[in-house]
C-alpha cells in the first residue's frame, strides 16, 4: 500500500492544527475584552491609573499571555501559508 500526500495536503493539515489552537485563545481574548469593555492596551493604561486590584492584575497577566500566544500562532500560520518547501522529518 502506498500513501500519497501532497504538499498542499500537508500545509492544510498544519494550518488546521494551528487554527484549532488559535480559536480557543481568540475566545479567551474576546472574553477579557467583553469583561473589561476594552482592548488589552486600553486595559493596561487603566490598570496603571487605578488603585491596585489583584483580580484585575491576574486577568491582565493571563490576557497578555493569551495575546502573546495568539500573535505567535498567527505568525506560524503565515509562515506555513508562505512556505515553499515541505520536508517530512
Amino acid at each position: 500500500m502506498e500513501v500519497v500526500i501532497s504538499k498542499k495536503d500537508l500545509k492544510t493539515y498544519e494550518k488546521l492544527k494551528l487554527i484549532s489552537e488559535i480559536a480557543p485563545i481568540r475566545e479567551r481574548i474576546k472574553m477579557f475584552e467583553r469583561k473589561y469593555n476594552c482592548s488589552l492596551e486600553e486595559f493596561e493604561k487603566r490598570l496603571k491609573e487605578e488603585e491596585e486590584d489583584f483580580e484585575a492584575w491576574d486577568d491582565y497577566i493571563e490576557w497578555r499571555a493569551y495575546v502573546k500566544t495568539f500573535k505567535e500562532l498567527k505568525k506560524k500560520l503565515k509562515e506555513i501559508e508562505d512556505a515553499q518547501g515541505v520536508r517530512i522529518a
